[in-house]
């Protein structure tokens, strides 16, 4: 600039136009960029549901075969050597493996053998084969059968199977007992004998209350199970109930003869998740 000439403003003249500096506008920010991971929240919850509906719809047939595909292979000696001889362990009755010790103090590998859960089927079949079987049972008030949550419930009334006030099982009622065993005794299934009394006490020379009762004559049903119709004892368990579950008000006489009673309980796969140790 010559002298005098006053200084210039930030404006400068460009061909007689006087033009302003742009400021720079800050970039707009995007509010809606929380759709995106809303949106693939969404689709994993809906293939997550999609994923469980097609595993409820499985056949049931062929998952069972599948179980058992996979259980004899695992119970093959050939092939439980091979996995010793692989991932080593202690030996085994073939001297494979190599003695594997475990742990930081060097403690030997435990050889327990895990215990595998029971076998379950499908019991709809054998609940129509044993009414077919129990017709005259059944239609004498001598028995009731039914399927329930827990399994095939057989319950026999105490006026025809036991005598009142004791545990024996009578003589006369073991054939029917045989028509129950015909159909259940060789299902995998475990059996749970459950003994029930009605409400009113009992108390005599051998039984001091209706618990020691109810226990005492599914105890007995074990016992003719087993020795009379070969059912394993390890295949069985007991309950008394005393009149804890009645399946009739004990206002009627005909409530407390349908309250006395044994059941026997075929498990099903449900039924299995309420006993010790499942």
């Amino acid at each position: 600039t010559r002298l005098g000439t006053p200084h210039r403003s930030r404006r400068q003249r460009i061909k007689g136009r006087t033009v302003a500096r742009k400021k720079k506008h800050p970039d707009h920010e995007n509010h809606e960029r929380w759709l995106v991971s809303y949106a693939d929240f969404i689709t994993l919850l809906f293939a997550f549901f999609v994923v469980m509906f097609a595993s409820s719809q499985t056949d049931k047939g062929k998952q069972q075969q599948m179980q058992e595909s996979v259980k004899k292979a695992m119970t093959e000696s050939k092939f439980s050597a091979t996995l010793v001889g692989i991932l080593g362990g202690t030996p085994d009755e073939n001297g494979k493996g190599n003695a594997m010790l475990k742990g930081p103090g060097g403690t030997k590998a435990d050889t327990t053998p895990i215990q595998q859960p029971p076998q379950v089927v499908e019991l709809t079949p054998a609940l129509d084969i044993l009414k077919k079987e129990l017709n005259s049972e059944i239609e004498s008030g001598a028995m009731e059968v039914h399927l329930t949550g827990r399994g095939l419930v057989v319950s026999l009334q105490q006026a025809a199977f036991f005598p009142s006030g004791d545990d024996g099982v009578a003589p006369e009622t073991h054939e029917a007992i045989g028509k129950v065993v015909k159909t259940v005794g060789s299902l995998p299934n475990p059996i749970r004998l459950e003994g029930h009394t009605d409400s009113r006490p009992i108390r005599n020379k051998r039984f001091q209350s209706n618990w020691e009762l109810s226990a005492a004559r599914a105890i007995s049903m074990m016992e003719l199970l087993s020795e009379k119709f070969g059912i394993p004892q390890t295949r069985m368990a007991i309950g008394g109930y005393a009149d804890t579950v009645p399946v009739a008000a004990n206002d009627t006489e005909q409530g407390r003869a349908r309250n006395r009673r044994v059941d026997i309980v075929i498990l099903s796969a449900k039924g299995l998740l309420d006993q010790p140790g499942q």
